[in-house]
Parts: structure tokens; sequence; C-alpha cells
């Protein structure tokens, strides 16, 4: 004979994973050692940066820009760098010295530094990119004071998509000083472009997105804005061509009730 034990059910069992372990809005999606590394907006945002950065001042062989690259700017301290969410150089090869793509960008080989840079915010680089942190002793200087006073871009632009707030700050006299949104865009004369918030469909993802436009608020398109429009216009233009077509045979057809051969027109 044998013995069966009991079965014992748990009047309180433990909750599906799903219910219990922390969820993507728990967990950072940076490490904790090293913040500001991309997720999935801070790889969009900067694309759509990088597809409609076209100045219309400069020939696209010599417009370069990059995102999430290493940026190094201090000869006399070669290892230190930032890494711009997202930057734009005017003036400089797109291929380094004409035949390579680049590993990253250095500016004593380069000798051309960033026209406009660009920091999306993430709560783990707030402080520095807003610069509100300062530097310490024998640390590296901030992104602010890189951007101010080492490479002196002209124009540098902040971002947040949790509040969807725009920042905008231009070097005048050596010093950032901030800048206001006309009509809801940032003029950059010297490019032929201003830099604005466009709230629209991007890779299939709609929202309020940060993107390029010329001086009097046109969207620079990306290639498949364009693909899409070359369409369009082929259908209007085919359309139009119908409609002509069937203009001309009406036409025709009246000339013919009224004893006159259009072919001899």
């Amino acid at each position: 004979m044998t013995f069966s034990p009991p079965l014992i059910y748990q009047s309180d069992p433990p909750l599906p994973p799903w219910e219990n372990l922390p969820t993507m809005y728990d967990l950072p999606s940076e490490n904790p050692e090293k913040s500001g590394l991309p997720d999935e907006f801070h790889f969009l945002q900067p694309l759509l940066l990088y597809l409609t950065f076209q100045p219309l001042n400069c020939s696209p062989e010599l417009i370069f820009s990059a995102a999430d690259m290493n940026l190094y700017y201090d000869l006399e301290h070669p290892l230190w760098y930032k890494r711009p969410d997202w930057f734009g150089v005017v003036g400089v090869s797109r291929l380094f010295q004409g035949r390579d793509l680049r590993l990253s960008y250095v500016t004593w080989q380069e000798k051309v530094n960033p026209f406009v840079v660009v920091e999306l915010l993430s709560p783990g680089t707030e402080d520095e990119d807003l610069g509100n942190t300062k530097t310490t002793k024998d640390k590296p200087p901030t992104k602010w004071e890189v951007y101010e006073n080492i490479l002196r871009i002209p124009y540098y632009i902040v971002f947040s998509r949790y509040t969807n707030e725009l920042r905008a700050f231009h070097l005048v006299g050596g010093h950032y000083e901030p800048m206001n949104l006309i009509a809801n865009r940032l003029p950059m004369p010297e490019l032929g472009l201003s830099l604005g918030l466009w709230e629209g469909s991007f890779r299939g993802i709609s929202k309020l997105w940060l993107r390029w436009f010329t001086l009097e608020g046109e969207l620079i398109p990306e290639p498949t804005e364009e693909a899409a429009a070359a369409t369009e216009r082929a259908i209007i233009a085919e359309q139009e061509a119908t409609e002509a077509k069937r203009k001309a045979e009406i036409l025709a057809q009246r000339l013919r009730q009224l004893g006159i051969n259009p072919d001899e027109i």
C-alpha cells in the first residue's frame, strides 16, 4: 500500500512576472556608470536631424553630421571627448580626407569645428547639458564648457521629449546667450536653415519632432517624404493628362457635329 501526501494549495500564490517584476518605465535605459546612452528616441530623433540637415548655401560634399559620435576637442588631452546626441559641420569633406568614413571627429585633424550641436535631455545628463554642473579639479570640462569656451560652437540646442521644451543658445561675444523662437523656429541665416518643432509622423511614429526647415519655414524633406511627394506629383500629372485628353475628345466631337474635321485644323 502506497501513501499519497495530501495536496496543499497556496492560499496566496506569487504574482505572475508581468505583474510583479519592474517594467520598462522602472528599469533604466542607461548604464548607471555612463549616463546618456541611447534609447529608441535617441536613435530616431538624431536620424531625422541627419536626414534633413541640408544647408542651402553649401555644397553637399562639404557637409558632415553625426549622431552619438566621439568628438575629440583638446590637443593637450587627446583622450578627452564629448559624445553629442547630434552635431553638424559645414566646410569639411563629407568623407575623412575625401576617402573614408569617420570613426570619430577629431577637431585638430579636421581643422573645422561643429557649427551646431543638439543634446536631447535625459534624467542622467540634464544638469550637464544645461550648464548647471562645473568642472572639478583634474576632470574633463563639462559639455557646456567645451561647446562654449573650447570649440566655440555657434549654436547649441537642447530639447526635452518629456516636456517638448526647446531651448537654444547662440554664441555672442564668447558666451552663450538664449535664443528666442521666431514662428516656433530658430533661424540660422549662416546655413540658410531654421530649426523647429514639427508635429508629424516619422518612421511610423507620430509625435512632436525636432527637424530642419528653410528660413521661410518650409520643411526640408527627408528621403521617404521626397519619394512620396514625387509619387503624388506623378499621380497629379497623370490625372491632368487624362483630363486634358478627355476635354480634347469632347472638343473634337463638337467640331465634327459642326461639320469641321478637327484633324484638319
